[in-house]
């Protein structure tokens, strides 16, 4: 199997020649996506001989994968490795990487930087990616420990297969999403990773929020039953107790008490909003794989 490694990178003038160097001692099929790099980045990865995919303005880490899984299906490669252009990342983990796929125990590989019993990992990080990890795992029944890593390996057909959309950090849940939806196998590795003075990272505010919002998005259009209509019975139940209680007191008192009369209307107004909008996107979701199936 031939192993193409991309590398999103934005600004990594100071890291992109290094990491390549080091990487074609393993493959010389590398993809660099350079994201609106106002620097050198492309230029140098260019005169080291890989393939590199410009976007005119910076789009995002999510487009910089797109564009990468859009590149090498059109290679047909037989496995795709994502490398960060940081040098965090370390070339002699890709074979790890990669054993899972050619053994064909898996066809989604993560490197984690948990499973080992120590990671230099900043701390406020390091309690980010398990909290995103455990709303992942929420999504796909899953056991990951990092699923917000970086540097992961693809076999074919997961490129042929998912069709990605999302533009920032949330693509990387969103490939595992969708993974889980297709029912490719999913695994970890152990990796280390290398933190340093010239290694960036994301802004781990943005990053949360990204990665949230779109397994909020994923989740409601796989499961928009569980989704919305459990929250709408929740609410229309609680709606319908405060109405009880309304005409209870007024029953006794023949008085209308105007804030619970507001609450059990309100959540009435809320539960059957979730509701009808749980069986609309139910019937979209079903007639759109209907339609593929076909």
């Amino acid at each position: 199997m031939n192993i193409t490694i991309g590398i999103p990178a934005f600004n990594e003038e100071k890291n992109i020649g290094k990491v390549i160097v080091t990487l074609k001692k393993i493959t010389n099929d590398i993809i660099v996506c350079d994201d609106g790099s106002s620097d050198l980045t492309k230029e140098i990865a260019e005169g080291l001989g890989a393939k590199v995919i410009s976007h005119t303005k910076n789009m995002g880490y999510g487009e910089a994968i797109k564009s990468i899984f859009n590149e090498a299906r059109k290679k047909e490669a037989d496995i795709l490795v994502t490398f960060d252009a940081d040098g965090q990342h370390r070339p002699e983990d890709i074979m790890s990487l990669t054993k899972p796929i050619i053994n064909q125990e898996a066809e989604v590989v993560i490197g984690s930087r948990f499973l080992k019993n120590e990671t230099n990992m900043p701390k406020y990080r390091k309690i980010g990616v398990k909290v995103l990890t455990k709303v992942t795992n929420m999504s796909i029944k899953e056991n990951l420990t990092d699923s917000q890593s970086g540097l992961r390996a693809y076999q074919k057909k997961v490129l042929q297969n998912i069709s990605l959309t999302d533009s920032g950090m949330g693509i990387s849940t969103e490939i595992l999403i969708k993974s889980h939806q297709k029912e490719f196998r999913i695994v970890e590795v152990p990796i280390q990773i290398l933190y340093g003075k010239n290694t960036s990272t994301h802004n781990p505010v943005s990053h949360g929020t990204s990665v949230l919002l779109s397994t909020i998005k994923y989740t409601s259009i796989q499961h928009p039953l569980k989704f919305y209509g459990i929250p709408a019975i929740i609410f229309l139940l609680i709606g319908m107790s405060f109405m009880i209680w309304t005409f209870q007191i007024y029953a006794e008192e023949t008085r209308v008490v105007t804030n619970i009369v507001l609450v059990g209307i309100g959540t009435l107004l809320l539960g059957a909003v979730l509701m009808i909008s749980a069986i609309l996107l139910y019937s979209l979701v079903s007639v759109v794989q209907d339609k593929r199936n076909t």
